[in-house]
C-alpha cells in the first residue's frame, strides 16, 4: 500500500495517532496533562496505570479506540478511567454499558456482603471527532461534563459516575483565541496534522514533547504502514457519516413536504390538523419500514415528538 501525501505532523484523531501519543507509559505524561484539564481542578491526576484489558468495549466498532486506566490523584484516592476515541452509532447506550460494566466488574465473586459495595469512581472520557452530540439541537457546546442529578432542581444526586464528552466540531477557536491549556489541548487535537510547528501560543514543554512525538518523519517504515491505514479508515469513516447525514437531510425535506401537502388537503382548521397528522404518520410508517433511522431521527425529520414516533410504531405492529 503506497503512503499518503503527508503533512509534517500526523492525525492524532484516528485511531493510530491516539494510540502513539496517548497510549504508552513512555507518554502517559501526556495523557495525565490531558484528562486534568479536562477535570478543570476537580481531579488532579499525578499517576496512572494503563490496565491490561485495553480493549473493554465492541473492538469491531470502527473508530473506536479505548483506554482502561487506574488513576491515583494527587491526594491518594484511586478512580477508574476510560477513555475513547469514538464512533458515532449508539453513543451514548454504549457509553452507558460501558460505565455499567467498569462498575460490575468491580464486584468480587464471592463474599459480597464484607465487599459491602465499595465501588472506585469511574468516568467515561468520549473524543468525539467529526460529528455532533446527539440530540443536543442548536446547543455549541465543546466540552459536555454529566454526571447523574435531580431531575427537578439540578443538584447532584451521584457524583462517583461521569461522562466527559469532547464535541471537536464546536470548538472553532483560533491559535490567538487560546486562553488556557484545555483550549490548546483540543485546538491541537483538532488540527495537529495541518500545522506546520509549535507557535508561540503552544510553547509549553508538554506541546514541545507532544510535537516530537507526532511527527511523520520520525515513523519507521512500519508505523507509517499502520497510520496509512488508520487515516484511510477515518476518512472512509467521515464519508460514509457525510452520506448518512445528506441522506437524513433529504429525508427531513421530504417529510416536511409530505406533511404540508397533506396538511393543505383537509380545508378546514380541524381538518388541516388531522391531514397533517395522518399524512406525517404515514411518513413515519415509511421512515420505520425503511429501518435506516433511530426513533429520535424519526421524530425530528418529521418534526414530531418520540413519544408520537413510538405511538405509530405500536400501531403499525398491531398491523392498525
Amino acid at each position: 500500500m503506497g503512503e499518503l501525501k503527508q503533512s509534517k505532523y500526523i492525525d492524532i484523531t484516528t485511531d493510530y495517532g491516539f494510540k502513539k501519543v496517548f497510549g504508552s507509559d513512555t507518554n502517559k505524561d501526556l495523557l495525565i496533562a490531558f484528562l486534568n484539564e479536562l477535570f478543570r481542578g476537580r481531579k488532579i491526576i499525578a499517576d496512572l496505570y494503563y490496565n491490561k484489558n485495553e480493549h473493554v468495549g465492541d473492538t469491531e466498532d470502527i473508530g473506536t479506540v479505548i483506554f482502561d486506566l487506574t488513576c491515583t490523584a494527587d491526594n491518594g484516592e484511586r478512580f477508574i478511567i476510560e477513555v475513547q476515541r469514538t464512533a458515532q452509532d449508539n453513543l451514548k447506550k454504549r457509553m452507558l454499558y460501558y460505565s455499567s460494566k467498569l462498575i460490575a466488574d468491580q464486584a468480587p465473586k464471592g463474599n459480597r456482603r464484607a465487599w459491602n459495595y465499595a465501588i472506585s469512581e469511574v468516568y467515561i472520557i468520549v473524543l468525539m471527532d467529526g460529528f455532533a452530540m446527539p440530540d443536543a439541537g442548536d446547543e455549541k457546546y465543546f466540552l459536555h461534563d454529566i454526571c447523574l442529578c435531580y431531575r427537578d432542581h439540578g443538584k447532584i444526586f451521584y457524583d462517583d459516575l461521569g461522562f466527559i464528552y469532547v464535541e471537536l466540531v464546536n470548538f472553532v477557536k483560533a491559535e490567538a483565541e487560546l486562553v488556557n491549556d484545555l483550549d490548546r489541548w483540543l485546538y491541537v487535537l483538532k488540527n495537529m496534522s495541518s500545522l506546520n510547528g509549535l507557535s508561540t501560543y503552544l510553547r509549553k514543554p508538554i506541546f514541545e514533547k507532544l510535537f516530537q512525538l507526532a511527527e511523520y518523519s520520525k515513523l519507521k517504515p512500519e508505523e507509517r504502514e499502520m497510520y496509512n491505514v488508520s487515516l484511510r479508515n477515518k476518512w472512509d469513516a467521515e464519508s460514509i457519516r457525510s452520506s448518512q447525514e445528506d441522506q437524513l437531510k433529504r429525508a427531513r425535506e421530504k417529510a416536511m413536504a409530505e406533511g404540508k401537502a397533506e396538511g393543505k388537503a383537509e380545508g378546514k382548521a380541524e381538518g388541516k390538523a388531522e391531514g397533517k397528522a395522518e399524512g406525517k404518520a404515514e411518513v413515519i410508517k415509511n421512515l420505520l419500514s425503511s429501518n435506516k433511522f433511530s426513533i429520535s431521527e424519526i421524530a425530528e425529520l418529521a418534526g414530531v415528538t418520540v413519544e408520537f414516533v413510538k405511538q405509530i410504531e405500536a400501531e403499525k405492529a398491531k398491523g392498525k
